[in-house]
């Protein structure tokens, strides 16, 4: 396990097939590994593996992981008709990530899930998913900026009590925001801890309190994220750090 002054957090990262030019290989935006370690943890990728007991035997190792953003679920998948607006992330990573989130639930590890990570969690436990905002709720506000011009930001509201409300301490904070998708209705395992102000879910967390569960559809790793977005990284790692002697005696 790691060493109690600087936890292992764990990462997943999306697989890139090969091309008639390059070799498959895999990657991760160099936000997420700044991130964890300005909080004080160690960030370890997690590689693709095919084998359930592969997965375990990575999570053995690790004190948290926080379950990365990336392209879209294949609504095939999930029983739904194929998208014209949905890009499925590669099937290696989602056969990867479908056994990941099982186990993650599972151990309750502490997790800390953004963008698609966030949508994964969810189905995982029984939710369901907007599949094209746009079309789905047509009267939304707009929820990323097409023109890929500039980072696009609108509010979110802190559903009162919550733990996120307590990371960010206050009820509304500014976020940075590049979605189509969104949660339709939250898993068992979950609540909502906040929303935008058109009354889509931007986060949910776990309902169990000893679970540190928190997910996100915004991006606190990114450069357009808030200075605020920092206190939910280092909330995150420093529950890690607290609770890696239990998860040692656990593993």
């Amino acid at each position: 396990m790691a060493q109690a002054t600087r936890p292992l957090i764990g990462l997943n990262v999306d697989f890139i097939a090969a091309t008639k030019t390059t070799k498959p290989h895999l990657r991760l935006n160099q936000g997420y590994a700044e991130a964890v370690l300005e909080a004080g943890g160690l960030p370890i990728l997690m590689p693709i593996l095919a084998k359930e007991a592969e997965i375990r035997t990575f999570l053995d190792r690790v004190d948290g992981f926080i379950l990365t953003s990336g392209l879209d679920m294949d609504p095939r998948r999930l029983g739904m008709p194929k998208h014209h607006a949905s890009q499925p992330m590669h099937e290696r990573r989602d056969e990867h990530d479908r056994l990941l989130v099982k186990i993650l639930i599972e151990r309750q590890l502490p997790v800390l899930g953004i963008g698609v990570g966030m949508h994964q969690l969810n189905v995982a436990c029984g939710g369901n998913l907007f599949m094209h905002l746009p079309e789905d709720c047509p009267r939304t506000m707009p929820h990323c900026d097409p023109s890929c011009s500039g980072p696009h930001r609108h509010l979110v509201n802190m559903k009162a009590g919550s733990r996120l409300e307590e990371i960010y301490g206050g009820t509304e904070l500014l976020v940075n925001s590049n979605h189509h998708q969104a949660v339709r209705q939250v898993g068992a395992q979950f609540r909502v801890a906040a929303v935008a102000p058109d009354g889509v879910i931007e986060a949910m967390e776990a309902l169990d309190p000893n679970w540190f569960c928190i997910a996100v559809q915004w991006h606190p790793e990114a450069d357009s994220s808030s200075a605020l977005d920092a206190q939910m990284f280092e909330c995150f790692v420093q529950t890690c750090l607290r609770l890696a002697p239990s998860l040692a005696m656990a593993a």
